[in-house]
């Protein structure tokens, strides 16, 4: 497995502004269809990947953040954090049962983690 990249997300202190200036720019869908209520923004093409805009808190500031897909979150967490990177919001259990942590390079950007639910069941008997 390759880690891709498989959502970005814009972190803005006025979200609804950001996701229309996005729509209105470059004609990408917003919907709020989700179990967090964030603002999804589809493109509508296959050769790139969807992102989000969500809120930021009240002292925080506009960012972009990359989201990567990894096979055990924890061992990610550890491995990032034995090099430097700090968790600035500790793994949670999504919704849907995907688990998310958002860290902080050396560098001092900051990125998601994401492991798919499906990665976190045992195999179903029979199945190889």
């Amino acid at each position: 497995m390759g880690n891709p990249v498989v959502q970005w997300q814009i972190v803005a202190r006025d979200p609804e502004a950001v996701a229309s200036f996005y729509s209105s720019v470059f004609g990408w869908r917003v919907h709020r269809d989700n179990k967090l209520g964030f603002r999804q923004l589809e493109t509508g093409d296959d050769r790139g990947i969807d992102g989000g805009v969500w809120p930021s808190p009240p002292e925080g500031h506009n960012l972009v953040q990359l989201f990567i897909e990894v096979e055990d979150i924890d061992d990610l967490i550890a491995k990032a954090t034995a090099r430097g990177a700090q968790v600035l919001f500790p793994k949670q259990q999504l919704p849907d049962g995907d688990s998310m942590a958002i860290l902080l390079d050396p560098a001092g950007l900051s990125f998601g983690v994401y492991q798919r639910r499906a990665w976190l069941q045992p195999a179903s008997p029979g199945a190889g």
